[in-house]
């Protein structure tokens, strides 16, 4: 299935029914009066959070959705049904908003959680409400209101503690499969990852998180260069982003320092606040140089770029060093939460 983490959607909720103009007639009963009841209330609309879903894909054909209507009222007092309710199932970490004012309607981010993003209609009142003492024989009734209507735009943030962050082929997708099951497309070409990939970390029983894949970034994103920006989306919920750097042989003319600097530019055009989470930085691919080397390289570029968090060095591919990594995210993340 497609992945899609936007979209925009109709919703209608339901008409109230109308109340009912009615008298009772019956032989035994010379003066019956009025009897007409209420109408029904139109039925909702609510967005419903849905741990199973992970893409706006099914919106694709589908984009309206309307309640049922209230039932009007009938006489001899009897009240009009209520409309059905339309619930709509959305991946959790789905942000609503209204798409005409941009207004946030809310944020679903537990499984079950729901959100009233349409009121039906209220009902209308039969003419026995309107009946008086001095008004024996009413002939009154109210309509019943119209449900709410508006588009919604869909916007799908990944639900993730931790987020790989690097330019293709930076190993973000290998590192995504040393330390979890999750089983990303890997290739010795730039931007196999088209989407997001979501992995569970277990460091121990009871202790995990979740790690955010996202296509790489090139200089130039921003403006829709490679696959763009958009998919930094799915890092705004995250604790911690992973800097994933590639370590160049000596005979290559690659510098992990300018690699750091494109990436920075382009998330600091996107999102200023996404760019000031907490970022540690992971020297993939130890596996090409000798240890003295590698430690040479890492050295040299710590000092240029003048970093003062936690760097790691590590081989995605041999998974050396992964096993020390994860452990220093879970102790972070579970240090942060308390």
């Amino acid at each position: 299935m497609k992945f899609v983490d936007e979209t925009t959607i109709h919703v209608q909720a339901g008409h109230g029914g109308n109340g009912c103009l009615s008298f009772r007639r019956e032989r035994s009963v010379p003066l019956g009066g009025p009897d007409g009841g209420d109408g029904g209330d139109g039925g909702s609309v609510y967005l419903v959070a849905d741990d199973s879903l992970n893409t706006l894909a099914d919106f694709r054909h589908v984009r309206s959705f309307k309640a049922e209507r209230g039932q009007d009222g009938m006489g001899k007092n009897r009240t009009g049904r209520s409309g059905q309710e339309k619930a709509i199932r959305v991946p959790t970490g789905t942000l609503v908003k209204d798409a005409q004012t941009h207004e946030v309607i809310g944020d679903l981010t537990r499984h079950g959680e729901r959100l009233l993003v349409a009121s039906g209609g209220v009902h209308g009142l039969g003419n026995t409400r309107f009946k008086s003492s001095t008004r024996r024989a009413p002939r009154e009734t109210t309509p019943g209101k119209p449900g709410e209507e508006r588009d919604l735009y869909l916007e799908l943030k990944l639900l993730a503690d931790v987020g790989l962050l690097g330019l293709p082929n930076a190993g973000k997708s290998s590192l995504l499969r040393a330390l979890s099951s999750a089983t990303p497309k890997i290739a010795d070409y730039p931007f196999t990852t088209l989407y997001p990939n979501l992995g569970v970390v277990y460091v121990a029983p009871q202790q995990s998180f979740v790690v955010a894949d996202i296509p790489g970034l090139i200089e130039g994103a921003a403006e829709g260069v490679g696959l763009g920006a958009q998919f930094l989306r799915h890092l705004s919920r995250t604790g911690l982003l992973l800097h994933m750097l590639e370590l160049y042989p000596a005979q290559a003319e690659g510098d992990p320092c300018q690699d750091f600097f494109s990436v920075t530019n382009e998330l600091n055009r996107y999102d200023a606040q996404l760019a000031a989470k907490d970022r540690w930085l992971v020297f993939n691919k130890t596996d090409l140089f000798d240890s003295e080397d590698c430690k040479q390289v890492i050295e040299d570029c710590v000092s240029k770029l003048e970093w003062q968090g936690p760097v790691f060095a590590i081989s995605a591919l041999s998974q050396a060093g992964t096993r020390e990594l994860s452990k220093s995210i879970y102790n972070y993340l579970h240090e942060q939460q308390a």
